[in-house]
């Protein structure tokens, strides 16, 4: 027993003996030249004064909020008691649907119980009282919804080893073991971190790109500084003529698209009978700091499309672009255009794409001027914007269950990460060029100069999607956080060619990579001109299968004919190395 007890003290000793070199990476993260922090440091504070002073304005509500909290408070303790002996009561103030925080039975002790409850009144009451003041800018008490969520859900019992009762019986359980394990992790996370704490979410061993992802056999037939071009082998003896170029987003890695053989949107495609190429951007440095949008375009897309006539003979390709991709997409058929050039593309897909950046959900909370000149400056400073500091941001767009339960997991249970193909890719992130995020951030996202005739220019003309004239297929997702799918449907208004809209259950990833065979997520299609999202999707008609087969029938009059499969590469574009490629190994870990 007591050497069960010196074993115990020791173990949590040495969670809290933190090595120097932690602190000092802690205080980088805080006190460091970071002038993205100080850009949110003075927006929030600016929010929160412009907040108190409608506050202020109106000191009845103040004073309502306050005993809605203490009357709230008492009915908890005597709720409280009634449970302690009846346990078919149920509490009072229970966690929102999907909130899987507290579902264990130890959270149900009394003691934790009364935490629980506590915390929850506290955290609806927050958010209700930030709705209910009147006179703050809509942008603004959006932004402060958003923050405020921040520190509250940071401020979770469960965060915290002596008030999380799951962490305190394994602590005990294990004599503190776990606190060392999760010790190291942290370690080696935050070491592998850059401005903000980049909580892992899987172990960056568990794959191998070639081997267990990106696994589709293929070949790089071209490249040059913007990306490499993939060609992936036939599957079928006859292809249909035209073939598929897929352009994935410049701020993740291509093989979303390309996970393992029964979630592969590359190889279903291939099963299809189409030719399927792929864009693979490179992963930018500080040497690629000059690169722009443009670039983009005309040595990305444009070049792709001009490499598979030449390699293949067709002179349209069907081209399918995946959330900023679908942006890329729609810009370079725009510079057809205004080039006076025959656009290339027969048929335009756009996954979770959007077009109009005006309401860009909770990224919101970061497009304003103060941090998009924080984000410039800092872009300056480096020459990238580092992708593990977008991959802490698009966790913190769903916080609980993307980085405090990992957080949980990890240093406070010791537990090692699962292997789980999808969020390997998320965790393998891709820097940003930094005139490419600058632009992204700023033209995009608060100017929204996208859907503003000849506002982009590309080359020393203007863009201008009404004039793009290509028939186009919409699919967004229900549960998408990232591109809300009314402002992805919003989006295909812009462009001048007949518009198909698709609505798939789930979010911005599962949504998408849905393959048939899995039968998990079905999807709603209406042809019916429409008003309004919900009212489109009130008329609407469910389907339960993957909104791939409705695809597939979608596209069909674009596909030409049957000819013979195609070999990888050609004599003037010879195969340079086999697929993956080299660019998508480039690794942040």
């Amino acid at each position: 027993m007591q050497q069960n007890l010196f074993q115990f003290n020791q173990n949590v000793q040495r969670f809290f003996d933190v090595h120097e070199e932690i602190w000092k990476k802690v205080q980088e993260f805080y006190y460091g030249d970071n002038p993205l922090n100080d850009a949110l440091s003075k927006v929030n504070s600016e929010d929160m004064n412009l907040f108190f002073q409608a506050l202020t304005k109106n000191p009845a509500r103040l004073i309502e909020m306050q005993s809605k909290w203490w009357i709230g408070q008492m009915q908890i303790y005597q709720n409280i008691m009634l449970r302690s002996v009846n346990k078919d009561i149920q509490p009072l103030v229970k966690p929102e649907p999907g909130d899987r925080r507290f579902k264990d039975t130890l959270w149900q002790e009394p003691n934790y119980d009364l935490l629980t409850q506590s915390y929850l009144h506290f955290s609806q009451l927050v958010q209700e009282m930030l709705d209910e003041v009147e006179g703050i800018p809509d942008k603004v008490r959006q932004r402060i919804h958003f923050f405020t969520r921040q520190m509250v859900n940071a401020f979770s019992p469960g965060n915290f080893l002596w008030t999380n009762p799951e962490v305190i019986h394994q602590t005990v359980q294990e004599h503190g073991q776990n606190l060392v394990r999760g010790m190291e992790i942290f370690h080696d996370d935050i070491m592998n971190s850059s401005k903000y704490l980049s909580v892992r979410m899987v172990n960056n061993d568990s794959f191998r790109l070639g081997k267990d992802l990106a696994y589709t056999p293929g070949a790089v037939v071209f490249e040059n500084p913007v990306f490499q071009l993939l060609q992936y082998e036939a599957t079928t003896e006859t292809v249909y003529q035209t073939p598929i170029l897929l352009i994935p987003p410049f701020i993740n890695k291509y093989y979303i698209l390309d996970l393992r053989e029964q979630n592969s949107f590359v190889n279903w495609l291939r099963q299809q009978g189409h030719t399927v190429f792929l864009m693979s951007w490179r992963n930018p440095g500080a040497e690629q700091k000059d690169m722009r949008f443009e670039d983009l375009i005309t040595s990305g897309t444009v070049e792709a499309m001009r490499v598979i006539e030449e390699m293949t003979g067709e002179k349209e390709v069907n081209a399918i672009g995946y959330c900023i991709g679908g942006a890329v997409l729609a810009a370079t058929q725009a510079y057809y255009v205004a080039k006076r050039l025959k656009n290339p593309v027969k048929s335009a897909t756009y996954l979770a794409t959007m077009l109009d950046f005006n309401n860009p959900g909770s990224l919101g909370a970061f497009i304003n001027e103060p941090v998009i000149q924080g984000i410039e400056t800092l872009n300056q400073q480096v020459g990238y914007f580092d992708g593990r500091m977008l991959a802490v941001t698009f966790s913190l767009l769903r916080e609980n269950t993307l980085y405090w339960n990992y957080y949980i997991e990890n240093y406070l249970k010791g537990n090692h990460p699962s292997d789980f193909d999808i969020l390997y890719w998320n965790s393998d992130g891709t820097n940003i060029a930094a005139h490419v995020h600058n632009f992204l951030v700023r033209n995009l996202y608060l100017n929204n100069e996208l859907i503003q005739p000849n506002k982009v220019k590309v080359n020393g003309v203007g863009l201008n999607l009404s004039k793009v004239k290509t028939p186009n297929f919409f699919i967004s997702t229900q549960e998408d956080h990232i591109a809300l799918w009314d402002m992805c449907f919003k989006s295909s208004t812009y462009l001048g060619g007949e518009s198909t809209l698709v609505l798939g259950e789930s979010g911005h990833v599962a949504g998408i990579v849905n393959p048939p065979n899995s039968n998990k997520y079905g999807c709603y299609t209406n042809s019916v001109p429409y008003e309004n999202p919900k009212q489109w999707l009130a008329d609407a008609q469910f389907h339960p299968e993957s909104w791939w087969l409705r695809w597939q029938e979608w596209i069909a009059p674009y596909t030409g004919d049957q000819v013979p499969a195609r070999t990888l590469g050609s004599a003037t574009y010879p195969v340079k190395e086999a697929a993956p490629g080299s660019y998508v190994q480039v690794s942040l870990f």
